[in-house]
C-alpha cells in the first residue's frame, strides 16, 4: 500500500470534527443498564447476551501493548459506526461505504472514578496506521498518512485502538462500538425523547426541519437530529455539538422519568434494543459485565465530564487535513497515561474549529 492520504483532497478546509454523538448513546446505554441493577431478576436478561458483539483485543492486537501506569484508572475508546450499509442505509441520507468511525473519544475514568475526561479524535487527523489483522484474520499493511476515521472500515475496531496505543502510548481497557440502526431502536424503544429548541433547524441538505420549541422525535428524526449542521446555527460543528448535548440530557431524562425498574417487561425493550446497538471488546461482551462496569461509574457525572480535542494543526501539504500538534499531544497522553490533571498547555490546539 502506498503512503498517500485514504481519501481525495477537498476543495475547501473544513473544521476539525468535535462530535459528542457517540457519547450520549454510550451514556444512555450504561443507563438503561444501571436501571437493572436494583435486584430486578437479573437472571431475566441473561439472554441479552447474544446481541453484543465482541473482540478479543489480546488475540487481535497481540502482546505488543503500553502497560497500565494506574491500575485503578480506565481508559475506554469510544467509536460511532456511521455505516449507510444494511440497516443504516435506510435510516438516512448517504453515500458513504463501509462503517467509518467519524467519532472517536477516548474516555480517561480516573482512580477513584469521581470525574472523566473524554478527548475527542478528530476524523481528519492523518496518522501512522500500524500493522494490523482485519476480522477474518488476514493482514492489512501499515501506512503513513492516513486519515483516522478510515482505519476502522480498512482493519476493524482493534486496529483502531491498537493505533491510539501507539500514537498515545496510553493503554486501552475497553472499546465500544455504537452503530446508528441500534441508535434509533433504542429511540423508538423509549416512546420517543422530547427536546426543545431555542433557535429553529432549517431543514438544509435533506435534513431536519424544526421551528424553535418543543418537540418530541422519533428514532428516524433523533437520528436527523444528532446529526444535523448545516441547517442549525452557523452550520459549523460547534452547532452540532450544542444539539447533541441537548439530545444527550433529554434522553436521560426520558429514562429517568419512565418506571422502567418496576416495569420488567419495559425493562427488557430498552436492554434489548441497547444491547443491539453494542460491539465491545472480550471482557465487556456480556450484560453482567457491562452492568458491573456501569456501576462503577454511577459516581460519575457526565454534566462535569471534560471534554478535550486532540491538538492538531492544518497539514501543510494538504490543508484540508489536520496532523496531531506537539508538543500538545505528548503532554496530554503523558497526563493521561499517569493518571493526572491535564495541564492547559496541553489543551491548545493550533486547528480550533
Amino acid at each position: 500500500m502506498t503512503d498517500q492520504p485514504a481519501t481525495s483532497p477537498r476543495t475547501t478546509r473544513r473544521k476539525p470534527r468535535r462530535g459528542r454523538r457517540v457519547l450520549s448513546i454510550v451514556l444512555l446505554s450504561l443507563a438503561v443498564l444501571i436501571l437493572a441493577i436494583g435486584g430486578v431478576g437479573w437472571w431475566m436478561y441473561s439472554s441479552l447476551d447474544s446481541n453484543i458483539s465482541s473482540v478479543d483485543l489480546d488475540k487481535a492486537i497481540g502482546d505488543n501493548r503500553p502497560q497500565k501506569v494506574v491500575a485503578g484508572a480506565q481508559n475506554v475508546l469510544v467509536l460511532g459506526s456511521d455505516s449507510r450499509a444494511g440497516a443504516n442505509g435506510e435510516l438516512d441520507h448517504g453515500d458513504v461505504s463501509g462503517a467509518r468511525s467519524d467519532t472517536t473519544m477516548l474516555i480517561h475514568i480516573p482512580e477513584g472514578r469521581s470525574k472523566a475526561t473524554a478527548i475527542s479524535i478528530p476524523r481528519d487527523t492523518l496518522v501512522t496506521r500500524p500493522e494490523c489483522k482485519d476480522g477474518d484474520g488476514k493482514t492489512v499493511p501499515a501506512q503513513k498518512r492516513a486519515m483516522f476515521n478510515s482505519i476502522f472500515p480498512a482493519a476493524g475496531p482493534a486496529c483502531v485502538v491498537k493505533t491510539v496505543e501507539q500514537m498515545s502510548g496510553v493503554r486501552v481497557d475497553h472499546f465500544v462500538v455504537v452503530d446508528f440502526a441500534g441508535f434509533k431502536e433504542l429511540v423508538d424503544a423509549l416512546g420517543g425523547v422530547t427536546v426543545n429548541l431555542d433557535k429553529p433547524i432549517s431543514g438544509a441538505k435533506g435534513g431536519l426541519k424544526l421551528d424553535a420549541g418543543e418537540h418530541k422525535l422519533n428514532g428516524t428524526d433523533s437520528l436527523k437530529f444528532v446529526r444535523t449542521r448545516y441547517g442549525y446555527g452557523d452550520g459549523s460543528d460547534l452547532g452540532r455539538i450544542s444539539l447533541q448535548q441537548t439530545f444527550m440530557m433529554a434522553m436521560l431524562k426520558e429514562i429517568k422519568k419512565q418506571d422502567a425498574l418496576g416495569n420488567p417487561a419495559r425493562l427488557y425493550t430498552l436492554a434489548d434494543a441497547g444491547t443491539k446497538s453494542l460491539t465491545t471488546d472480550s471482557e465487556l461482551a456480556s450484560l453482567t459485565a457491562l452492568a458491573d462496569f456501569a456501576q462503577s461509574m454511577k459516581g460519575v457525572d457526565p454534566d462535569t465530564m471534560e471534554t478535550i480535542m486532540l491538538p492538531v494543526a492544518y497539514d501543510k501539504v494538504d490543508p484540508n487535513r489536520v496532523i496531531v500538534a506537539e508538543p500538545q499531544a505528548t503532554r496530554l497522553w503523558e497526563a493521561l497515561r499517569n493518571d493526572q490533571k491535564i495541564p492547559a498547555a496541553a489543551k491548545d490546539s493550533p486547528a480550533k474549529g
